[in-house]
């Protein structure tokens, strides 16, 4: 779903003659697509709007006519979205009578009154609409169609200068699109000018020049929000804490003791103890009301963005996530925001991307193509901070084995996709320590099929031949036994492809299916629909479906295999992790194994098993109090009420109404 972070532009349809605008988008420091948006004199729009983000990205072209308040009277798009399925929907109303049709939408409604309608596939000039007719309305608020409700505000003001001359610009923050307040920048007609993100902007033509201006000024208005928030919803413990009357469940002991009383104190954890300790002075009580309280969960694959995402994973009980791939000075500036109490979060441990150059890298600017630069990229990142690297597709696979030597000589772990025309195999042997995704182990016996994978086939493989694949046969076998025998650490993310592999119009995957009538409206539309899957011909949807759970399945053979697995969701920050622990009981793993999988067991991976994931005297205080028991009921992992980060402590069904979610029932 696009979001107002990537909101292209707009032009007034009061401009007399032919009006054209266009945007280019900017990903990872590289030009990546553009919009170019076309207003009549008639008051019709036309948008074509496209990018390419490693073969994915969208191409959709629409049309609009809009009433004298910037209400739109009817809509018309078509073309692909960002996994290239097809896109097309018509909207239309007429006094009080609205109808619509997408893939996964046919209604008719009656509304009284000013309504706004959101397609489900939008172009980003759509949000540059929804701001004007805002800006027009009264109060500045708008009814959503088919729900929910959108507000406008302005933040800041700026003057940049480009090609075409100087350019007076503000920040406006749009509230009921999502969890956060979604930002945009528009010029003093109203006019898009720039939407900004450390991972991609996109800015009015002739002015990418004044890009690092826009960020500036919007992460400082960002920082302070985050200030804000952080002040409101984060409680600081300058005295010991005594957590009475809790049932504590300690990872690699895999025992639930009951009627314990936890002291911590300075962030790390002092004793625990009976019941009935004796409170002592000076000391805070918490009554732990006979909630569960365990290590904060790890979630070992994640793109840190900041804004929701440091709420949502304290709210999910995540108080670490490792981060696989961003951009080096933007999350460096997130860790030290939230490090000094000026932002919420969890701790970030980071690990670098590398990838080639050429029309499928990735969204970074660390591009190697020679082995000096590939041993340059890993000192840069040894020497800021990370302690893994991140191969990608792009890379050439005579340069593996020299980025394996400079990272383990540096002291770095080495992980990755498996880049393109090698097996894992042979990534493996070449001296790789871990793998990301599922689907990468399933290309290891589909060389015959596909060797490119840096496009979107490493998935469209998968789907199509993934349920033939024989988890007991003896190339499989032999492969995991190599597994075990190198130490290689399996990061599976198969909660990612349960959207991608069974979302069909109208009919989405179980993913969301715990947690979307908590979301806001805009969200719930965007699960229901079921959008964002592969496309799938016409009788595929079983093959996909038995291709899935053939990666579910290969979870529990790795695990009973011993090959060391780690719990990461590379989708939505803190809500998505218990679908994945979920999915790793499904494979047939005891609760309390997952578990510790996703505490004790990361910190090991990540070296940080002396300090991090117990409930032990000695260990960072790291604690979440869990209404429910997930060693019997992993979907009780859900019902995390209280989480601690060291010296930190957080509420979190407050954290969770912080972002327009509600917070998880009472029992």
């Amino acid at each position: 779903m696009l979001c107002l972070l990537a909101a292209a532009f707009g032009a007034t349809s009061a401009l007399a003659g032919e009006h054209i605008e266009k945007t280019v988008m900017i990903l990872a420091g590289a030009n990546a697509g553009f919009q170019q948006a076309t207003y009549a004199d008639d008051g019709s729009l036309k948008v074509h709007f496209e990018f390419n983000d490693r073969g994915r990205g969208p191409k959709l072209d629409s049309s609009y006519t809009l009433d004298a308040k910037g209400l739109p009277v009817t809509i018309a798009l078509k073309g692909v979205d960002y996994l290239k399925a097809s896109v097309d929907e018509t909207f239309t109303r007429s006094a009080d009578a609205m109808t619509w049709k997408n893939a996964a939408e046919d209604e008719k409604r009656a509304l009284v009154g000013p309504a706004f309608f959101l397609t489900l596939n939008p172009v980003p000039e759509e949000d540059a609409l929804l701001a004007r007719a805002l800006l027009n309305a009264p109060e500045q608020q708008l009814d959503l169609v088919p729900a929910g409700r959108a507000s406008i505000r302005k933040l800041a003001s700026l003057r940049v200068s480009g090609k075409p001359g100087e350019r007076d610009v503000d920040l406006y923050a749009i509230s009921g699109l999502s969890l956060v307040p979604g930002l945009i920048w528009l010029d003093r007609d109203q006019r898009f000018f720039a939407g900004y993100s450390s991972w991609s902007s996109l800015i009015r033509e002739g002015f990418e020049d004044a890009i690092p201006a826009i960020a500036q000024r919007q992460v400082e208005e960002e920082k302070r929000l985050a200030a804000v928030r952080a002040a409101e919803l984060t409680r600081t413990l300058t005295a010991p804490l005594l957590i009475r009357n809790v049932r504590v469940f300690d990872p690699p002991a895999g025992e639930v003791l009951e009627a314990r009383s936890v002291l911590i104190d300075a962030g790390r954890i002092v004793s625990i103890g009976p019941g009935d300790v004796s409170l002592l002075d000076g000391v805070e009580e918490l009554d732990g009301k006979g909630q569960f309280l365990m290590p904060g969960l790890w979630d070992m694959h994640v793109h840190y963005s900041g804004a929701a995402d440091g709420l949502l994973d304290l709210a999910s009980g995540v108080t670490t996530v490792r981060d696989m791939a961003n951009q080096t000075d933007a999350l460096k500036g997130m860790i030290d925001a939230i490090e000094a109490g000026q932002d919420i979060g969890p701790r970030i441990i980071r690990a670098g991307i590398i990838d080639g150059p050429g029309p499928f890298a990735g969204p970074t600017k660390v591009l190697v193509d020679t082995p000096e630069e590939a041993i340059a990229a890993v000192n840069d990142y040894a020497a800021s901070g990370h302690e893994q690297i991140k191969i990608y597709s792009s890379v050439k696979p005579e340069l593996v084995p020299v980025i394996v030597k400079a990272a383990h000589e540096k002291g770095l772990r080495v992980s990755g996709h498996v880049p393109a025309f090698m097996t894992a195999r042979q990534f493996v042997e070449q001296g790789a320590d871990e793998i990301q995704h599922i689907n990468m182990l399933f290309l290891n016996f589909m060389f015959d099929k596909v060797q490119d994978t840096r496009t979107p086939a490493r998935f469209t493989a998968v789907a199509e031949n993934g349920a033939a694949l024989d988890l007991g046969s003896a190339p499989v076998s032999e492969f995991i036994q190599l597994l075990k025998n190198r130490n290689i650490v399996i990061d599976p993310t198969v909660g990612t492809f349960e959207d991608m592999f069974l979302n069909r119009p109208g009919v989405p995957s179980p993913h969301a299916a715990a947690i979307i009538e908590r979301l806001p409206p805009t969200w719930q539309r965007q699960y229901r629909a079921g959008t964002g899957g592969l496309e799938m011909k016409a009788g595929q949807q079983s093959l996909f479906r038995d291709a899935y759970q053939n990666m579910v399945n290969m979870i529990g053979v790795l695990h009973r295999s011993g090959v060391t697995i780690v719990a990461g969701t590379d989708d939505v920050a803190g809500i998505s992790l218990p679908r994945e622990l979920e999915l790793y009981v499904e494979a047939g793993i005891p609760p309390r194994d997952v578990l510790r999988i996703a505490t004790s067991g990361s910190a090991e991976v990540m070296r940080r098993q002396d300090d991090y994931g117990r409930v032990a005297p000695g260990f960072v205080a790291d604690l979440i109090l869990v209404d429910g028991d997930p060693t019997i009921n992993m979907a009780d992992i859900r019902r995390v009420r209280t989480t601690i980060r060291g010296d930190r402590l957080y509420d979190a069904d407050a954290l969770f109404r912080a972002v327009s979610i509600e917070p998880t029932p009472k029992r």
